[in-house]
């Protein structure tokens, strides 16, 4: 279908995308020489007998917000057509595109700048509120980024928070909110999913849920359907961003924290004290001058060359350049001590390293080689079974369980199958010994 030459007064220059109720244009405002974006809603969608109704609602909540909301952070709405010919809404023309492509492993930013972008979003929402505006749908894909380009520059980059379409006004008849009609579930809180009444503390929750999102470069929740990832958000304590992004400190795990707590009461009540924090962590002189002894490049480049990781594809590989710790250990250190509990996994990248146990050498372990996988793959007690001290100065990349049993299905899985590749080999080698007795 070709574009419209106008709509309304404003002339049409190009299609910026379309959903299913709506197509998004970039416009041109004659009268104040400035670029639009113009939201035309399809006609049959708000003729539609079943969400007609509750499109029609979001339309018009967005179409009152028109010359209301005015902040650095926050799409402004110039205009607004509602009838039965043409409806459309134009808006501030915001050119960088969305965060969502900065919600992968492989494509994250510096922790610095998500939370200069969190805290940003902070500001914009509390203006909001106090406006008594409570946004509801506060996801990646409504966090729109000023410049052209997107954030792909080493700093900067303006956020603005656009659709407000799902928003509630204090004062206003509320309708409950529907799951499946208004937010997007994987960011709603546990208040939204139930339908209870809502203040700003369920926008609190959503920003928390995208601060998640943009350190780790997965959601809290994971599961196979929207039901289920309910129960998850009213039931389950998802595991730290640490977990899967070793550089995300102790500070922002708090804050996340703080911002996704289930009850209200445990939440923060306030967005200055959601920004008070992060402004702390964002001046905290370890966040500030935290450097990368090892570069995500050289991580990547790394995991590719080793056989291990030969069948991973390159986004599991980055999801595990993410949860993986890197370091470098002098000669004669005790990686692994036998008879201890642990939950964690490793390879040498440089270096060598002996495997013990009682004072008989097991083996030698060579760059490329794993240990400490069965602690990490069995159902029982994670006891080691040997020593492993190094014998040069060497090079130790480390996986702990909990980030494992916590990785997609696709990445879980090739590592427990390069698990049983590793044991079949030392099985192979001892037979070998045994047969040469």
């Amino acid at each position: 279908m070709a574009n419209p030459e106008r709509i309304g007064k404003y002339e049409i220059l190009s299609k910026l995308g379309e959903g299913a109720t709506s197509a998004v244009y970039l416009g041109f405002d004659s009268f104040a020489n400035r670029q639009v974006a113009i939201k035309l809603i399809f006609p049959e969608i708000l003729r539609d007998k079943e969400k007609g109704r509750l499109y029609r609602h979001l339309l018009v909540t967005e179409a009152s917000l028109a010359g209301k909301l005015s902040h650095p952070h926050i799409v402004q709405i110039f205009d607004a057509i509602i009838d039965e010919e043409q409806s459309y809404i134009v808006m501030e023309y915001v050119a960088g595109g969305t965060l969502e492509p900065y919600c992968t492993p492989s494509t994250l930013l510096p922790i610095d700048r998500v939370v200069e972008i969190i805290f940003k979003a902070t500001r914009a929402l509390d203006y909001a509120q106090r406006l008594g505006i409570t946004h509801r749908d506060i996801k990646p894909a409504n966090i729109l980024i000023a410049q052209e380009g997107g954030l792909a520059g080493k700093s900067g980059g303006d956020i603005k928070i656009s659709d407000f379409g799902a928003a509630l006004m204090t004062g206003n008849d509320q309708t409950q909110t529907q799951v499946a009609g208004v937010g997007s579930p994987a960011y709603m809180s546990p208040q939204q999913v139930r339908e209870q009444s809502l203040n700003h503390q369920t926008d609190i929750y959503s920003l928390g849920i995208v601060t998640y999102q943009l350190l780790t470069g997965r959601l809290p929740f994971q599961a196979g359907s929207n039901y289920a990832v309910i129960y998850q958000i009213c039931n389950v304590d998802p595991p730290a961003p640490s977990t899967f992004r070793t550089d995300v400190p102790p500070s922002l795990d708090a804050i996340v924290a703080r911002a996704m707590q289930r009850e209200l009461d445990a939440r923060y009540q306030t967005w200055e004290e959601f920004a008070h924090d992060l402004a702390q962590a964002f001046r905290n002189k370890q966040l500030a001058a935290m450097h990368k002894e090892f570069p995500d490049s050289e991580k990547f480049e790394t995991l590719r060359e080793l056989d291990f990781f030969i069948d991973f594809s390159d986004v599991e590989i980055w999801e595990a350049v993410r949860f993986s710790r890197w370091e470098i250990v002098t000669p004669n250190t005790l990686i692994m001590k036998d008879g201890e509990p642990g939950d964690s996994f490793s390879f040498i990248i440089e270096g060598e390293a002996e495997a013990t146990k009682h004072s008989v050498v097991l083996g030698l372990l060579h760059p490329g080689d794993c240990f400490g996988e069965m602690a990490v793959s069995g159902r029982d007690k994670r006891i080691r079974g040997a020593n492993v001290t190094s014998l040069t100065t060497a090079k130790i990349v480390s996986i702990s369980g909990e980030a494992l049993r916590n990785a997609s299905e696709g990445c879980r899985m090739r590592f427990y199958q390069e698990f049983l590749h590793v044991i079949s080999g030392r099985l192979d080698t001892a037979n070998e010994r045994l047969s040469s007795l």
